[in-house]
């Protein structure tokens, strides 16, 4: 069968279904359904399947991205709070007579650096104001050009695509009935 007719795309050498392999003739021009997503959330005319596919990666992209910031804040608290809870180490460590310990942590390890010449937070800010930013604007600039900065186009089809019309839990928008 055709990819049309299957509703299967292969995407990186596997099939899978979703909206970009459903047939142009079961989906109202420009990805509309009568009670689909809002405006901002649908296919604007003549964008192809191709493309809002890509647009989707680029988007899961950047959302790896920004889960993986996350992680980067959590590492510059977790380092501060593993500073911090040092000072007290090395009050015990000095009250139990043990003073080199307490010298060795105080001077080799509470404030130093966690990468030569910078503390976390100078690690945040470079890759806040270099890589995502840049990241940022690059798929910002993808969905402008590409789809009128219309964002998630592929997640909206997807969910017409999977959704039960007419079943409670399964509404195109909140307030509306399934």
């Amino acid at each position: 069968m055709a990819e049309a007719e299957t509703g299967e795309r292969a995407v990186g050498g596997r099939a899978a279904a979703g909206p970009a392999g459903t047939r142009a003739a079961d989906r109202p021009a420009g990805g509309r359904t009568a009670d689909g997503p809002d405006r901002e959330h649908r296919r604007p005319d003549g964008l192809d399947d191709t493309t809002v596919l890509a647009l989707g990666k680029l988007s899961e992209a950047l959302e790896t991205v920004e889960r993986a910031r996350g992680h980067l804040y959590t590492m510059h608290q977790l380092i501060g709070s593993a500073d911090f809870a040092l000072d007290e180490a090395v009050t015990l460590f000095a009250e139990a007579g043990h003073g080199e310990v307490a010298d060795r942590i105080r001077n080799d390890l509470i404030g130093r650096n966690v990468v030569p010449g910078r503390w976390t937070f100078q690690i945040v800010e470079e890759f806040d104001d270099g890589y995502h930013a840049e990241f940022r604007a690059v798929e910002r600039d993808a969905r402008d050009r590409l789809a009128g900065g219309r964002r998630h186009l592929y997640e909206a089809e997807l969910k017409e695509h999977r959704r039960t019309r007419g079943r409670p839990g399964h509404e195109a928008l909140p307030g509306h009935s399934g």
